[in-house]
């Protein structure tokens, strides 16, 4: 595996398993940080309206240089447009900003009660008219994607959640792949929390940063992982992970530190 590998989602569309995520990026360093990323070799770029740096990201594709079939663009609709219209208004607003015809994958960020049935049915059109290469949401638990199910034709082709070795959401993971949702993990590096003796004997033990470990680990859970940075040999140092492998004992150790914490919203507990 490479920087450039990909997951096939299950309409056939290739998804890079390794992309930079630009969550807290401000707009004016978008542009400059996604160039750079490019220019690295990364292939997928994650934003969402919600971050209000989708221009800049925009920006960066284009100051690349790079072809556009060449890139795999993540974006998504926020909780105060979800609904049938108003999400279809809201992509038409990203795909402004973001300067693309296309839109790889279209998100609902989060499954706001009342609201998510309908917003995905408006990315199912998007999906129809050929707006989306692939449709599919974000911070859903098991309940959440049964409710849809009762609802929509379409089986979300990603979910993305907050997943690293401190939360590893073992049986939503399951239920996932029994459908063929790949998951993708925001926050993999548990905003900097790196400070674990486990994480910091392995990276000894193979020459790596405690970072690495875990994005690794996500790699070899069949996750896919899209860590933010702005700072040039962060974004290189985050991508070195394809010249080693975690054992299977090391695997196993590192999926034990769960503990069901979360450094970001609860998808059952959040003020929408």
């Amino acid at each position: 595996m490479s920087l450039q590998s990909t997951i096939t989602l299950h309409n056939g569309v290739e998804m890079p398993r390794f992309g930079l995520g630009v969550f807290k990026v401000e707009d004016s360093v978008a542009a400059s940080t996604v160039k750079f990323a490019i220019e690295s070799g990364y292939k997928h770029i994650d934003t969402a309206a919600v971050y209000k740096n989708e221009a800049g990201v925009g920006q960066g594709i284009i100051d690349s240089g790079i072809a556009r079939e060449d890139l795999f663009v993540t974006t998504k609709v926020w909780n105060s447009e979800q609904g049938y219209e108003t999400t279809l208004a809201a992509f038409e607003e990203s795909r402004k900003k973001l300067q693309l015809d296309v839109i790889d994958l279209y998100l609902v960020h989060w499954p706001v009660k009342g609201k998510f049935v309908d917003t995905y049915r408006a990315l199912e059109e998007l999906y129809a008219k050929g707006l989306v290469r692939a449709i599919g949401v974000s911070n859903f638990q098991i309940h959440h994607l049964e409710e849809l199910a009762k609802h929509s034709s379409i089986v979300p082709m990603v979910n993305q959640v907050e997943y690293h070795p401190l939360l590893t959401q073992e049986p939503l993971k399951q239920y996932c792949a029994e459908r063929n949702i790949p998951l993708t993990a925001w926050s993999p590096l548990m905003q900097g929390n790196l400070q674990l003796p486990l994480l910091e004997e392995l990276a000894q033990k193979y020459g790596k940063t405690a970072a690495q470990i875990v994005l690794r680990w996500d790699i070899q859970t069949g996750v896919i992982t899209i860590p933010k940075s702005t700072t040039p040999s962060r974004i290189v140092e985050n991508a070195d992970i394809w010249d080693f492998e975690l054992d299977a004992e090391d695997m196993a150790r590192i999926s034990a530190l769960n503990e069901n914490k979360r450094f970001g919203a609860d998808p059952d507990n959040f003020n929408f």
